[in-house]
């Protein structure tokens, strides 16, 4: 088995949760953790949630590498941040956790993970 793909596919995995937990750790778990309180519920940081994370980090880099086999980088692109993220946002939204208000910065942000991962994978496979 040729190493160049996995070895691109953990460095994306890289890429991906550290931009996430950038974003949802350092940045915006306040606005989680408010939005979630006026719920009535915890937002859910203990450790498990942390390795699902890793895991669906995982899991997206995956799903890029696997259509970067067949579409190109700009398709690759734009088809894995609607699965990774698009798909998301419909599920948390319509179990009413999702702050909408995030978005503003979530949707490009996102933008830009799914493509340097993407970018990534590409280059090193």
């Amino acid at each position: 088995m040729n190493k160049k793909p996995v070895f691109a596919i953990f460095l994306a995995t890289g890429w991906i949760g550290l931009s996430e937990f950038v974003r949802n750790e350092l940045l915006f778990k306040s606005y989680w953790v408010h939005h979630y309180q006026s719920m009535g519920i915890v937002f859910p940081s203990q450790p498990v949630n942390n390795a699902v994370w890793a895991i669906w980090s995982l899991l997206l880099a995956i799903v890029i590498y696997i259509l970067g086999q067949k579409y190109t980088l700009v398709h690759t692109f734009l088809l894995s941040w609607f699965v990774g993220f698009v798909l998301m946002w419909v599920v948390i939204g319509n179990m009413g956790v999702l702050p909408f208000g995030i978005l503003v910065w979530a949707i490009p942000w996102s933008l830009l993970e799914v493509f340097v991962a993407a970018f990534m994978i590409k280059k090193m496979s």
